[in-house]
Order: structure tokens, then sequence, then C-alpha cells
């Protein structure tokens, strides 16, 4: 059997689209071995995930995501806006909703954030402040702006999951070009007494008014261009510390380039964030598969040449985070 696939990215987030109505029939091992060996990038197509669409009995359609490691992700920002753009060309739809892990959430097609790139908003909710909605182990039902001696003498932590858990804390230059978050990061995934299913670590470091850079260790995966609800929530948590305004485009620069989040409050309360950001699509493969063989052959069929313009944009939001930042060019 041969399915074609493409591979797509979202701020340099890069994944694997594989469509399971073309004929495909998997279960969740054999989505995670496919996961492990497909994102390989020394020996098949490479990627951070898969984003497996399947059919919903409450939406357009089901996106199911597996990280690099072979596990599932609850939710996936930067993902979400790729499987929307597939969903919306295979079913010719503008606006629609796709079924998560934890929630229907709302895309759609919007104005190109630059030239002529494709672009999406996505819908990140819910939001959860409760620690153990993450889990998170502390003597305490919240944290927010701050200090957590365990974890760093002055540095200030706010948790929250949107549904991934995710830890936001404000640093330095010198901080972010440290080698402080990898080293975080990597206890806090690793066996510990706080979180005991992993947690999203960013740094965020503020540029100007609405205005921030964002770079976030994965749990699952580690260090990437960049991370779709870690985006969102640390604009959430800029608006909490009165560094951002609810209802207003917050700009987020990344390693991979840069989106726009916007906070929603209803009943004073914060409801959703929109994730406004690219959806490119760069290459198209076919998987061809053996009787009885989860591991398929790869060809890789052409390159849509899409990426040239997202590296137009990607190096101007460089040149300006840059401008701010001159330590990330070194």
């Amino acid at each position: 059997m041969k399915i074609s696939v493409m591979k797509s990215h979202g701020s340099k987030n890069d994944f694997i689209i594989i469509d399971e109505q073309e004929r495909l029939v998997l279960n969740d091992d054999q989505r995670a071995s496919l996961a492990v060996h497909l994102c390989d990038r020394s020996n098949s197509i490479g990627g951070d995930g898969i984003l497996y669409i399947t059919e919903s009995r409450t939406a357009q359609a089901k996106m199911r995501v597996f990280n690099s490691d072979g596990s599932e992700a609850s939710m996936c920002g930067n993902g979400l806006r790729c499987a929307a753009r597939y969903i919306a060309e295979r079913d010719e739809v503008q606006k629609f909703k796709v079924e998560t892990m934890k929630a229907d959430l709302t895309v759609e097609k919007v104005e190109s954030l630059y030239e002529d790139i494709p672009t999406y908003a996505v819908e990140i909710s819910p939001i959860l402040f409760q620690l153990d909605s993450l889990p998170l182990q502390l003597d305490q039902e919240t944290l927010f702006n701050q200090v957590v001696p365990e974890w760093h003498e002055t540095l200030r932590f706010s948790a929250l999951a949107v549904p991934n858990p995710h830890l936001i804390t404000q640093v330095t230059e010198e901080q972010l070009l440290s080698g402080l978050q990898q080293k975080l990061a990597q206890s806090l995934n690793s066996p510990n007494q706080w979180f005991t299913d992993g947690v999203n670590v960013s740094f965020v470091v503020p540029l100007e008014p609405n205005q921030i850079f964002v770079r976030t260790y994965e749990r699952g995966v580690g260090f990437t261009n960049a991370c779709g609800t870690a985006m969102s929530s640390s604009s959430l948590i800029q608006v909490m510390l009165e560094q951002g305004e609810a209802g207003i485009p917050i700009d987020v620069y990344n390693d991979g380039g840069r989106v726009k989040c916007v906070i929603h409050r209803k009943d004073d309360q914060f409801h959703h964030i929109d994730l406004i950001g690219n959806a490119t699509f760069t290459d198209e493969y076919t998987l061809e598969f053996s009787e009885n063989e989860i591991i398929p052959a790869v060809q890789h069929v052409k390159s849509t040449g899409e990426e040239l313009i997202y590296q137009r944009m990607a190096e101007a939001s460089r040149e300006f985070v840059t401008g701010h930042l001159p330590g990330l060019d070194k």
C-alpha cells in the first residue's frame, strides 16, 4: 500500500502529516513506532512529530500528535495550524473545528502574516491554572510569578496547562544564553518530585511593548524552534503581569520566526488564546507499506517551494530580535 504524506512546519516546528483516511489503519503502538522512525533526522524524513488526521464525530476532523520519541502530546498549537491547513484544503472549508485530545478547537484561515505565507488562527484552550491539571506537586493551588528556591534562587515562575503543561519565567539575555534553561528543563523532565508527567519550560525575554521572545524546551522533544502552546501561554502571562493587554495582538518572536497571540477574556476570566501564524508545506513524500510491515519505504516526491517565502519572514524576524538581543547572533 502506498500513501502520500506532507512535511510541514509552523514557526519551524516541523511535522509529518499522515491522513489515516487514506486507507491506513493504525493502532497507537504503530503510531508511536512510525513517529520514532519517520522523525529520525539522520535516517528518514525527520521532524518534531507526526500529525495523524482521523475522522471525528464532533468536528471536521481529529488531530492526534505523536512526538519524535513516540509519546503522545495532548495538544500542539504549531501542529494544529498545519493540520488546519491540510483539512481546509482537503475539504474546501475556511473555518471549522478540529477535535484534539482535550477539546474541539476552532481554526480559521486568516490574512497572511507576511507576504503570501499561508496563515491560520487556531484556538488554544482550555486554560487551566490549578496545579493538579499539569500536574505539579507543590503545597499550593496555583503558581504565578513566584520564586521556587529548589528550581532557582531568583527567577519567578508561572505554571498553567493549555492543556499541555507549561512552566514560564522571564529572564535576561544573559540567562537566556546560558545553560540554565537546559539544565532546569532536563531535571524537570527526568524523574522528579514536582512534575510526574514532565513539563514544557519557556524562557521569555520582553523586547518592546507587546513584543516578546520565547524559547522553549518541550517535553518529549527538547529544544525546538518554537512551541505554539508555549508562545500562547507566555503571551497570557505577559497580560497577567500587566505587560500586555487582552484583545491586543502580541508579537511573539522565536528561533523559527514570528507569530501573533491574542488573549481573550469572557465574564472576567481568561477564555481562550488565538495563536496566529504560518502553516507551511515544504515537501511531499510517499510511504509504501509492505504486507505486515509497519515501517514503510520512503520516497521524496517534490518540494513545494514555500519555504523560500517563509525564510524571508524568518530573516526579517531574526534581524529584529538580534537588534534587541545581540547575543543570539553569536
